[in-house]
């Protein structure tokens, strides 16, 4: 009991101190759970996963692999492929065979498999895994079309990949126990099982869909409600057949998500951080659980596969797959290069060494080295190269931190003319045309729609921003932006102007609902359009080691307030009525200041500065 308790706690610390360390570095947080599993493994001991949790082992994997396909299935809305449909059809179905004949081809021909062995890890090649796909899509910056072909090839084949490992098992089985059996005994009733079990995915999500806006399920259930009926689907489905209840959970997840229930949209943070929890403990226990004896199978044929996988297997699928199709070459050759293998892979492979074994297939074993010998070295020459290859092939998207603002106003639009200018990638959202006028005569990149209707999330692409300022005439609206959004943008990175009135008017609303405060002051819209009306502008100021914050500002007009600092990397910091940022040599800082100053201001600061520094009196707060 005690043993296991330490093992969690380890199994924790690593995998999220690894996500953690990714976060600060920008390295690929994948790449870092595997190394600190392996370190905690194999080469210090300071666990062994098997010894702690016994049998319990695989079914934890097997469920937790479930909940992260399920989890991936919520994220696929069928608007999305618009524009990318036509590829993902072809990748999960041509794809799937090409890259099932050719990783069958190299693991027997390269790697020296027999080929039982090579033709089912053929098939489990074919799954690239949205445990490593989706978080190297997070850290680079990759262009909407490419970037959702990824993903949904990779939440698709999950499945897909078990059941072809699946199928060659079955058949191998079925030709050791009766010699001439043939394919049409073996891949008609393992269809019919994949069938019904996407059938039983689907129904869960229409009951599920039916009876949480209807109030049958309280709110402080949903969640719960909806894990217990992801794993009863997936032991179910099991039971139907092998892997088969990957199918349903990954069926359950797209089909909920095309169902526009509006009560998931609470959940979404929490399964996100239900899928980083289980990412990071899966591959930490995987790769903690590697032996020694597992690496002792790999030789120079096994290098010579993985430099076959990564340069002729995986590009002459997308190539033959992509055949006529209207995705650009350069999109073909990112999709051709980006394929790291993950949780599944190995999962899947280390369940069929044993299988495989036992049916007297002595390769069988070596599966488990050569899984993670794939998963490794795709996950490395992948995520270490993902931006060079994106930038080189122009498919990078915006890399420079955006700023989204909610309200279009002539206070908003001069700021994001300002911003515009300063090449930081700025959108203007309002659900009113006649409002955005302005911003159209501006040339000022907008989006005509209400923010926080769930259609904006499929049509307004949001990975570009990273900071939100909601600045309409109506705070509680503005709150309400704030809030929703913080949980994808981050608490610290949504502002808001509130509505001017008294203290207590402007503070009615919660302070854990609301946005930060722009201005240190706590201005409202109608305080800072009064002051645009009177001649107020923003200035941008470049800080340097001579020129520093306090020159600064003894250049602006008196009465300036201070918005925001631009750091060289395009970052964006708000001086706000809580925190003010620290300025530093190469910032610029963004004020919103009277229009110039006039003769008597510049002598009344003058004879101030000099008061100061003869330590004359100081002068009274304004």
């Amino acid at each position: 009991m005690e043993e296991q308790a330490i093992v969690i706690a380890l199994v924790g610390i690593l995998g999220i101190g690894s996500q953690w360390v990714a976060w600060r570095t920008g390295w690929p947080a994948i790449v870092l759970m595997l190394a600190a599993g392996f370190l905690a493994g194999p080469v210090f001991g300071l666990f062994d996963p098997e010894h702690a949790f016994g049998e319990l082992l695989e079914p934890m994997i097997a469920v937790g692999v479930a909940l992260i396909l399920f989890e991936g299935g919520l994220s696929l809305d069928f608007r999305e492929l618009r524009h990318s449909g036509q590829a993902v059809w072809r990748l999960a179905t041509v794809g799937v065979i090409v890259g099932w004949f050719l990783g069958a081809l190299a693991a027997h021909e390269i790697a020296g498999l027999v080929w039982p062995v090579a033709v089912l890890f053929g098939g489990i090649l074919v799954v690239t895994g949205p445990t490593v796909v989706i978080p190297l899509l997070r850290q680079s910056s990759v262009q909407q079309r490419p970037a959702t072909i990824l993903k949904w090839e990779a939440i698709v084949n999950d499945p897909t990949g078990a059941l072809c490992a699946v199928i060659a098992y079955e058949y191998f089985r079925k030709v050791a126990e009766s010699p001439g059996a043939s394919l049409i005994e073996v891949v008609p009733p393992l269809i019919i099982a994949a069938v019904l079990a996407g059938l039983i995915g689907y129904v869960a999500a229409v009951i599920i869909a039916w009876a949480f806006p209807r109030g049958a399920v309280p709110e402080y259930l949903k969640v719960p409600v909806i894990l217990t009926a992801v794993i009863a689907v997936f032991v179910i489905s099991n039971l139907i057949e092998h892997e088969a209840g990957l199918v349903a959970v990954t069926v359950m997840g797209i089909a909920l998500a095309n169902m526009n229930v509006s009560s998931l949209r609470s959940i979404h943070p929490f399964k996100e951080n239900v899928a980083i929890l289980l990412v990071s403990g899966i591959f930490i226990v995987l790769s903690a659980s590697l032996k020694w004896e597992d690496l002792s199978y790999l030789n120079w044929r096994f290098g010579a596969f993985l430099v076959a996988l990564l340069f002729l297997v995986r590009p002459l699928t997308i190539i033959i797959s992509l055949l006529g199709s209207s995705i650009p070459w350069n999109e073909r050759l990112f999709l051709a290069w980006i394929a790291p293998r993950g949780i599944v892979l190995v999962a899947i492979s280390g369940l069929f060494a044993l299988r495989l074994t036992e049916l007297g297939f002595g390769d069988g074993n070596v599966l488990i080295g050569l899984s993670f010998a794939v998963v490794v070295a795709t996950i490395v020459a992948h995520g270490f190269t993902i931006d060079i290859v994106a930038r080189l092939l122009k498919v990078k998207g915006q890399t420079r931190p955006g700023l989204l603002i909610v309200g279009s106003t002539p206070w908003t639009i001069a700021l994001a003319e300002q911003m515009r200018d300063l090449k930081t990638p700025v959108t203007v959202v309002d659900s009113s045309w006649q409002r955005l006028a302005l911003a159209r005569r501006k040339g000022v990149p907008y989006y005509h729609g209400e923010i926080l209707n769930e259609a904006t999330e499929h049509n307004l692409d949001l990975s570009p921003f990273q900071t939100l300022v909601a600045a309409t005439d109506n705070e509680a609206y503005n709150t309400l932006v704030c809030n929703e959004f913080a949980h994808e943008v981050g608490r610290d990175s949504v502002y808001q102007l509130g509505e001017a009135g008294d203290e207590d008017d402007r503070h009615a609303l919660p302070e854990a609902l609301r946005g930060r405060a722009l201005f240190e002051s706590g201005w409202g819209v109608t305080e800072v359009s009064e002051r645009q009306q009177q001649g107020w502008v923003f200035r941008k100021t470049k800080l340097s080691e001579e020129f520093d914050f306090e020159a600064a500002r003894e250049k602006l007009p008196d009465g300036a307030h201070m918005l925001l600092l631009l750091r060289d990397n395009g970052r964006m910091r708000f001086f706000t009525h809580a925190a003010r940022p620290e300025p530093r040599a190469g910032d610029i800082i963004i004020s919103f200041s009277p229009q110039a100053r006039t003769a008597e201001d510049s002598a009344a600061k003058k004879a101030l500065k000099k008061d100061k520094e003869k330590g004359g009196p100081k002068p009274e707060p304004a």
